[in-house]
């Protein structure tokens, strides 16, 4: 497994173009000079060892040993040994609401990309705590399971989308039920589920399944997005609006933040609801509750014992420039014979 240490050193990449562009001007401006100077035939039989191949070879040598320096700056390494790592944390399952309600924009971008945005950074502020991933709309989908993958994490949400699940609806007492069996230990107790949604329920009961969910030791936190005063559901094409979801009246169909619900579900757990308006506000006071809340000893796979590489890197490097500082711009003997550029000898 690869890693990279320092990847602000890539930006050290740029001086090959640069390299390149200097080479080429200053080609430009010697072959403007010496046609001032003498004709072509003239430097030819002036200067008959001048080699077009040894100057682009210098070049490519020199931005070879650039790379080559860029690279061991950014200190690529490779994981040798698979450990057991030891760490205590809190399981955490994020149910988000990937319903076409979600697409409303009365939160910007809209209330699925900000719900996106907020478990992002709850998950950047975790340590040690493993994570868990539901989508749901009209039924709940497990898209990860319980991990301390924050990366993987990260991109399964990175492709969650309205699209993914054919049933329409929002039920959150199905992604309830589902997060249920995320837990492994049934004697842990510090089991936090984060519902992501508008609030807006379907299904009804949820409360009654919230109280099951209480008896399992399972605390709900529930992140409202979105406007109480509510907004109409976009349907686009290629990013371009074309229209508004309608219902069966025609009338546009107005889908509103519904606090009340939310407030219920969290209070039903002892746990929380929090307005996702503001981001920071939200990963600081769910920070908050997963400080107050046991945590539990778990064990778990990870890559150790990385090792650097950038020594192959840098003596590669400095060699490409010892040799590029001995090589001579004159052909040589077999380069004339071989006259790559139909050079006139």
């Amino acid at each position: 497994m690869f890693r990279l240490d320092e990847k602000i050193w890539f930006w050290t990449l740029l001086a090959i173009p640069v390299i390149i562009l200097l080479f080429l001007l200053l080609q430009l401006w010697r072959r403007s000079a010496q046609k001032k100077f003498a004709d072509s035939a003239l430097l030819k039989r002036l200067s008959p060892n001048q080699s077009l191949f040894k100057s682009i070879l210098k070049v490519v040598v020199l931005c070879g040993a650039f790379a080559c320096l860029s690279l061991a700056l950014v200190n690529p390494k490779i994981g040798t040994k698979l450990e057991t790592v030891r760490s205590e944390g809190v399981d955490i399952v994020f149910a988000v609401d990937v319903s076409k309600s979600m697409l409303a924009e009365d939160i910007a971008p809209n209330r699925l990309e900000k719900s996106k945005q907020l478990v992002t950074q709850i998950i950047n502020s975790l340590a040690s705590d493993r994570v868990g991933i539901i989508a749901y709309a009209g039924k709940a989908f497990p898209q990860l399971p319980i991990t301390t993958d924050y990366a993987s994490a990260k991109m399964f949400l990175q492709n969650m989308n309205t699209d993914m699940l054919s049933s329409q609806g929002t039920a959150i007492g199905e992604a309830i039920k589902l997060a249920k069996t995320y837990y492994d230990n049934e004697e842990q107790t510090n089991r936090i589920l984060i519902i992501i949604s508008d609030g807006e329920d379907h299904e009804g009961e949820v409360t009654d399944i919230a109280e099951e969910a209480n008896e399992m030791g399972i605390r709900i936190i529930t992140v409202g997005v979105g406007d109480t005063k509510g907004g109409p559901i976009p349907i686009k094409r290629n990013g371009v609006v074309l229209n508004y979801k309608k219902d069966n009246n025609g009338e546009t169909v107005i889908t509103k933040l519904d606090e009340t619900t939310l407030r219920e579900i969290a209070e039903e757990t002892n746990g929380v609801y929090i307005n996702g308006t503001n981001t920071a506000e939200v990963v600081d006071q769910i920070k908050d509750v997963l400080d107050q809340t046991d945590k539990t000893e778990f064990e778990s796979k990870q890559i150790a014992d990385f090792k650097d590489q950038f020594q192959w890197f840098l003596a590669f490097g400095i060699f490409l420039l010892f040799i590029d500082i001995f090589f001579l711009e004159r052909r040589t003997a077999w380069l004339k014979k071989l006259n790559l550029f139909n050079e006139a000898i």
